[in-house]
């Protein structure tokens, strides 16, 4: 879909961005551009998506000064590409430019600015033989780019290749901005045996420094010494925008679809309301990887088991999982995640510690039993548990491989939400003192928000605080 041309005069200054084909992707693209347009009214904001992607998020609510345009579907399918990711990620990365360039080429608007996914690297190239200045975000946390960045330092220690099971617990501190770190919570494309992710992920890092900026989508105070660290690494300026959710909504009323099953998937809210305070367990594995039957349904048995009040978000699975736990808790194939974490229910979030999902537990203040996946989820896991504090591993003792039994389960929800725990007690006494400072104290986190100024093409050559995300009316008074 091109966009719709126009007959008046174009006088707004006019961004693309181009967002990676996935979901952990296209959600901090969207809440940027959704926070640069609610900056400045003459801001016009082109989002390019394959058309899947369209189909799937083209409904959304958005404002009048975002549009959507499309390029062909040269990828496979979204329902499909966890079969095999590498070719997945091979196709964004070969065959993605040409499409969007022609694509580009059929826009009536002049280009002022580019956004793009750091794993679309081809958007540097195309800004540059364009003259077009190009911001690169990175949607992950900046402790993970420099471990790719500085990839060469494990080689270099003899660190790469390894096996997890003989040297997963051990530790190394040579990666700058980072401490000690075992080699387990280094990203596990890492340590797989297939190493063409590995590959495919490395490479975005050979033409960075041809960006004009980098920008991460995490909150500077979570992650100063990693960021600081990188902006001694390159000319360029480097700038946090952080936490990229969907605060803004979580004043206006949910919104339901009218799908058969609605009356069993859409009351959840009205469910949390007849819960007591902070006794509700929420569970939400994620919207992409999949967890086999088996552990679904061992932690089904532990989540009877446990005796814990839980909400469980489980997609295609909800219906069959909803027989198997019976009255036990809600299984939902969708949430407003935000909404329900931010609910004064839910005392806790059994998660696979995405970015997005993390920042918005920060932002509600519940702790976390932490259960990695794959890619930066394994370090997102080291901050939360390790070095922030507020949450616990869900796969301490887990060896590799191995599924989480249902005794296992029920024996760390149980710790987990005990509410007469002295070390439940600590743990949600920190969560909630590390909302306050990250978002009551320093007002969202926002280190530097991207500005219209930015895209001045007269001289595109800096960036300028935004007042500190005036324009939101106090969204963490809707949380405390």
């Amino acid at each position: 879909m091109t966009p719709t041309a126009s007959s008046e005069p174009i006088t707004a200054r006019h961004v693309i961005a181009v967002p990676y084909p996935g979901r952990g992707h296209i959600n901090p693209m969207m809440n940027l551009c959704k926070l640069l347009a609610a900056s400045d009214p003459d801001l016009l904001i082109t989002v390019v998506l394959t058309e899947e992607w369209l189909g799937l998020i083209g409904a959304e609510e958005r404002p009048p000064s975002i549009r959507f345009a499309a390029i062909p579907n040269v990828l496979p399918s979204e329902l499909e590409r966890a079969a095999d990711m590498p070719s997945f990620v091979g196709a964004t990365q070969n065959k993605m430019a040409e499409p969007f360039e022609r694509l580009m080429d059929r826009l009536i608007e002049p280009i002022h600015f580019l956004i793009a996914d750091t794993f679309l690297f081809w958007a540097v190239d195309f800004g540059n033989r364009r003259n077009i200045p190009v911001a690169s975000l990175w949607p992950m946390p900046a402790s993970v780019f420099s471990v790719f960045y500085h990839f060469d330092l494990l080689r270099g220690n003899g660190h790469h290749p390894f096996r997890l099971t003989e040297k997963g617990d051990e530790r190394i501190d040579y990666i700058p901005g980072i401490g000690s770190i075992r080699l387990a919570d280094l990203p596990s494309i890492v340590s797989m045996k297939d190493q063409r992710l590995l590959g495919l992920a490395l490479r975005v890092f050979t033409n960075i420094s041809k960006a004009q900026y980098l920008l991460f989508s995490s909150i500077y105070e979570l992650e100063s010494q990693a960021i600081e660290a990188l902006k001694q690494e390159f000319s360029f300026p480097i700038y946090t925008f952080g936490p990229t959710i969907p605060y803004l909504n979580l004043e206006t009323p949910t919104s339901f679809s009218t799908n058969e099953s609605d009356d069993n998937d859409h009351n959840y809210l009205e469910w949390l309301n007849s819960q007591t305070p902070s006794s509700v367990l929420y569970v939400s594995l994620g919207s992409f990887l999949s967890v086999s039957h088996a552990q679904m349904d061992e932690i089904a048995d532990g989540l009877l088991a446990s005796g814990v009040r839980f909400l469980w978000v489980a997609r295609g699975e909800a219906k069959r999982l909803q027989e198997r736990c019976g009255e036990a808790g809600r299984v939902v194939p969708w949430c407003e995640q935000l909404k329900v974490l931010c609910h004064p229910s839910v005392g806790g979030f059994w998660t696979h510690c995405g970015w997005n999902s993390t920042m918005e537990c920060i932002f509600s203040g519940v702790p976390m039993i932490c259960f990695p996946l794959m890619m930066d989820q394994t370090t997102i896991r080291k901050h939360v548990v390790e070095d922030w504090k507020i949450g616990v591993d869900g796969k301490k003792d887990l060896a590799y491989g191995e599924i989480l039994t249902s005794a296992e389960v029920a024996k760390i929800v149980k710790e987990f939400m005990d509410p007469a725990s002295h070390e439940r007690g600590d743990m949600a006494k920190r969560a909630r003192e590390f909302r306050c400072w990250i978002f009551d104290g320093l007002l969202l986190g926002c280190d530097y928000l991207l500005s219209p100024d930015v895209i001045n093409w007269v001289e595109p050559n800096y960036l300028v605080p935004l007042t500190r995300c005036c324009h939101v009316s106090s969204p963490w008074m809707v949380v405390s």
